[in-house]
């Protein structure tokens, strides 16, 4: 039973040894390790402030980026509400110069055409004029063959110019 009982020696000895050694372990070891201790508490603490600063401002920054993406999106219905505008108008200025030039076109043509129609109705007048001179020159000249039949004529237009 003397193993399993110490003896009071060995008891007084053991706490002495152990007051030896908590007092160093108090005096050289226990405050740097408490130092530690709180500096790593610290620094955990100062890593949470910063994580949750960080949170706020990831949250801050989602939000401007929203924002950002907001207005970007109506600059680009702006730029493209613009950008039908313009084409609208092109289209439009487009039309009316085709309609312009249609109309400046046709007027053309219709002078055109009246300038060929007077044209054409000249030459018949003059080849209808050509013609009926000649016609009346062959039918005066088998008529006035005889010297006769001319006096009577030339009298008779005399008479007709002057009536006295």
């Amino acid at each position: 039973m003397e193993l399993i009982t110490p003896g009071i020696g060995l008891l007084f000895w053991m706490l002495v040894m152990f007051g030896i050694v908590l007092w160093i372990l108090k005096k050289f070891a226990w405050q740097p390790i408490l130092n530690a201790l709180k500096n790593r508490e610290q620094s955990i603490q100062e890593a949470l402030t910063s994580a949750e600063t960080a949170k706020k401002e990831m949250i801050k920054l989602k939000a401007d980026n929203e924002l950002i993406m907001a207005e970007a999106r109506a600059e680009k219905d702006k730029i493209v509400q613009e950008a039908k505008q313009l084409k609208d108008k092109m289209i439009s200025e487009a039309k009316n110069e085709a309609v312009d030039e249609a109309k400046k076109i046709l007027q053309s043509a219709r002078r055109d055409i009246e300038n060929e129609k007077i044209a054409a109705i000249n030459d018949l007048r003059n080849q209808v004029t050509e013609i009926s001179i000649e016609i009346a020159e062959k039918i005066l000249r088998e008529k006035l063959a005889d010297t006769k039949e001319q006096k009577s004529m030339i009298d008779r237009l005399v008479k007709e110019i002057m009536p006295n």
